[in-house]
């Protein structure tokens, strides 16, 4: 069974609610079950919303090496291919993050 802390939101599966939550401390009867179609959403995105993180930190790393790449600074058409990668590394990033937002505010995390 899926639990849900009612103050900060974190999970808990068990057959009962802990004790205590692990997060924000609060008792056991913060804690709502899940539907078992909740649950089901929260475990089929799980893998979805681990692939988008990694997305937003390989795109992070394209930022932060495409940064590099200008401040080397070796010509004019590097630095521009460069500049490109680093705008275009900054959408992919902000939209995986767009998307983990969406899946959150719809229950699936």
């Amino acid at each position: 069974m899926l639990w849900r802390c009612t103050v900060c939101g974190m999970l808990h599966e068990g057959d009962a609610p802990p004790e205590k939550c692990p997060k924000c401390g609060a008792p056991a009867e913060k804690f709502v079950a899940l539907t078992e179609e909740e649950a089901q959403k929260i475990y089929t995105s799980d893998r979805t919303n681990d692939i988008h993180m990694e997305i937003a930190t390989l795109a992070a790393k394209i930022v932060k090496l495409a940064q590099e790449g200008i401040d080397i600074n070796l010509d004019p058409p590097c630095v521009s291919l460069f500049k490109q990668a680093k705008d275009e590394a900054w959408v992919i990033k902000l939209r995986s993050k767009a998307e983990i937002a969406g899946h959150a505010s719809r229950g699936k995390w």
